[in-house]
């Protein structure tokens, strides 16, 4: 591998996988956690190329374990005919146990919702960034729209000068 292939891939442009762009949108993001996933030779092979989507999926607790629900994986055509590929089946998710308690706390007493952020590579395992969140309001969309619209003119009257 070159020298600059080596600089791209740790750069982390090559790391992302799927990202739940809508989330950002629907929610405030207060805490972050990264945990692996519990994935078939099929699915690994797919999510290498780039073939999944997490836009509807969502996090559920149950049982004292966090699974990733409605996250759709799409098989390859070259995927093995004896295995039979479900392209939207639950699949576990991976924390600590200090994590795992926390991110019950919060959801069944505080009212937070579990949100995938994004599906990426971390030294060559899947793993999937999930959201502590709280839902936003209508009016609260309306001004962060606002607030980024004034930044984007802001920053072209401060480079016109």
């Amino acid at each position: 591998m070159s020298k600059s292939n080596k600089a791209v891939e740790k750069s982390g442009k090559d790391r992302v996988i799927a990202v739940n762009r809508k989330a950002r949108h629907d929610f405030h993001i207060e805490d972050r956690f990264e945990a692996g996933l519990v994935l078939e030779g099929w699915e690994v092979k797919a999510l290498r190329a780039g073939k999944a989507q997490v836009a509807e999926a969502y996090v559920q607790i149950h049982k004292g374990e966090a699974w990733l629900m409605g996250a759709h994986i799409n098989p390859l055509i070259t995927a093995s005919t004896h295995v039979n590929a479900k392209p939207t089946r639950n699949r576990k998710l991976l924390l600590q146990n200090r994590e795992l308690s926390r991110l019950i706390g919060a959801t069944e007493r505080q009212g937070y919702t579990l949100v995938p952020l994004d599906m990426h590579w971390t030294r060559g395992r899947a793993k999937l960034e999930v959201g502590l969140a709280k839902g936003k309001k209508q009016h609260d969309k309306r001004a962060d729209i606002k607030q980024r619209d004034w930044n984007r003119d802001k920053e072209r009257i401060l480079k016109r000068g």
